[in-house]
This record gives structure tokens, sequence and C-alpha cells, in this order.
């Protein structure tokens, strides 16, 4: 009891603290929780849930994106699910429409609420991280007493905002733990997040765009959560963009609309796409079906671009 009762002191002191939130991302969280939201840390309340029709409406909002996630949350899982953590799957209102967990964890996280259609919006639970995540649209981890309710504070998450076709936010990638210890692979547990998100939004893109030819652009590191890439037709005009695109190239609906020619006729194209190549497979350890997993593309694919960019003689890569 000492202790929730120092985290709701804790919560409560950024109101007499005004230069808090400026310094703190968590600081500011907790402010919105308690200026706008009209929140107490120490509701003890559970989550609120939705019902079965309210839930099956929410996977129906993801659409496409919920059928590309299917591999890739095993994937996370397999590499997470040891640790004690389970994998989420949230729409943009912060409700999982799609979970993975040992069935020997189920009764912990039911308890918690990491569970399908609870909500965990920042508005509802305060900060935490799905809630937090799709405010701030930024991958993050919420770690233990950095979350707003006394409740939630041994809960560690790290979470990646998930963009669809159209470059808007459409829901969150959610790795969850109970288990203390876990400060020490915050940083691994973030990086495998990040690939599963960029690998479930290049996947949905391109079966958005199923017949055009898909362009890899440079990376800034801006958005490490998207996958800087372009949907291309037949006439070589833009017909789809991902967000880390719409942002790099600043791009509008009303631009792609009106006639956007692909970049990739510029000089510099083949430049900027060997550099992309180069640094997924260099991020895969030179593994071609790594590379194009982080790419979003077949590897078959992967490989006639790389024969194109005069890479495959490259005894590096396998």
């Amino acid at each position: 009891m000492a202790a929730t009762a120092r985290h709701a002191e804790r919560v409560l002191s950024v109101l007499r603290d005004g230069a808090a939130p400026a310094l703190s991302p968590v600081a500011a969280s907790w402010r919105r929780c308690l200026t706008q939201h009209h929140l107490d840390p120490e509701n003890r309340k559970p989550p609120e849930t939705l019902t079965g029709p309210e839930l099956r409406a929410a996977r129906e909002q993801l659409g496409g994106l919920l059928l590309a996630a299917q591999d890739n949350l095993d994937v996370l899982f397999q590499a997470v699910g040891d640790a004690g953590c389970c994998v989420l799957l949230t729409n943009a209102d912060g409700v999982p429409v799609d979970r993975r967990g040992m069935a020997s964890d189920d009764a912990v996280f039911r308890r918690w609420g990491l569970w399908e259609g609870a909500v965990w919006s920042e508005a509802s639970e305060g900060t935490n991280g799905i809630g937090t995540c799709i405010t701030e649209q930024r991958v993050l981890t919420i770690h233990r007493d950095q979350h707003f309710h006394t409740r939630n504070i041994g809960l560690s998450c790290t979470v990646s905002p998930l963009f669809d076709a159209g470059g808007r936010l459409a829901g969150a990638l959610d790795v969850s733990s109970c288990r203390p210890g876990l400060e020490g692979v915050t940083g691994l547990v973030e990086r495998a997040v990040t690939d599963a998100a960029r690998r479930i939004e290049a996947r949905a893109f391109r079966e958005t765009f199923p017949g055009a030819r898909i362009v890899l652009l440079p990376e800034t590191g801006a958005e490490r959560a998207s996958a800087p890439m372009l949907a291309v037709d037949g006439d070589d005009l833009v017909i789809g963009a991902t967000r880390a695109a719409r942002l790099a190239l600043k791009l509008t609906d009303e631009a792609i609309k009106r006639g956007l020619p692909s970049p990739d006729r510029s000089a510099d194209l083949d430049g900027a796409e060997r550099a992309a190549v180069r640094r997924a497979l260099s991020q895969a350890g030179g593994n071609v079906s790594a590379a194009a997993a982080l790419l979003g593309l077949s590897r078959a694919t992967l490989h006639r671009r790389m024969k194109r960019l005069d890479l495959t003689r490259d005894r590096e890569f396998h």
C-alpha cells in the first residue's frame, strides 16, 4: 500500500512541477491524464471491455492489416514468449483484437486486462504502452512505475504504432510482461517489435496494391516503425505511399490523386535503392531471406533487385 501511495503522489506532483512535462514524455502523459482525461491514479477498476459484437467490429476495422499480421504475430511471440511476454495487436482505439500468449500465463494476463477486447486508450487507462503509443504515434516503452494507474505499475509494455496503406494510424503492436527483470533487454524487445511492425505494414501495403511496382526509398531514421515505400502503376505514377514515404516526400492524398511521377525515374534512384537494400542486408547479417522480410519483399524479388543493382557478387550475402 505504501508503494502505491508513493506512486500516486509522484503522479500528482506533475501538477505542482510545471517544468516536469517539458522534460519528460512520461510526465507530459501523466499531466494529460490528470488535466484532460480527469483520471485518478488510484482507481482500482479493471479496464473496460468491449462486448462480443463490438470486438468483432473492431477486428473488421483493421481489415487487411489484421490478416497481414498473423504470421508476424507468431514469429514475434516465438521470440519473446519464453520471457513471460504476451503479444497484442490493437486497433486505433487501443483495443487488442488479436493476441499471442503462453497458456500457463493466460490467467495472469487476463487479470491484468491484457486480453482481447480490453480498452487500453490513454483516455481510459492513463499512461500505458498501448494508449500512449497511439497518442504520440511513436515507438515507446512504458516500464512499470511509469504507468499512470497504481494497479498497472507491475507491467512493462513496448509498443509500435501501425499505419495502414494510406499512412493513417490503424493500431499498435505490443509486447507486455508482468514479470520483473526485463530492464536489461528493453532495447532488444523494442527492436523485435519495431521490425515486426515494419513487416506487417509492408505486407499490408503490398497486398493493397497487388499489381503495382514497389519502390523502396532511402530511410531517414525518423520513422523507425514504418518503411518508406511507394506503389507505382504501369504509367510510372505513384498510386500509394506508406507513412514514412509520405513524410519523407511531403506527400498528401491530393498530390497522389493529381498524378505524381515516380521518383525512381530520377538519376539517383538506383543509388538510393541500393543503399536501402544494403542497409536491410546489413541489419539481417547478410541473410537475403531475412532482409527481404524487413523490406516487405519476397526472397525472389529481393534477389532480382540485388542482381539489377549488382549486389549478387558480394559473398557476404547469403
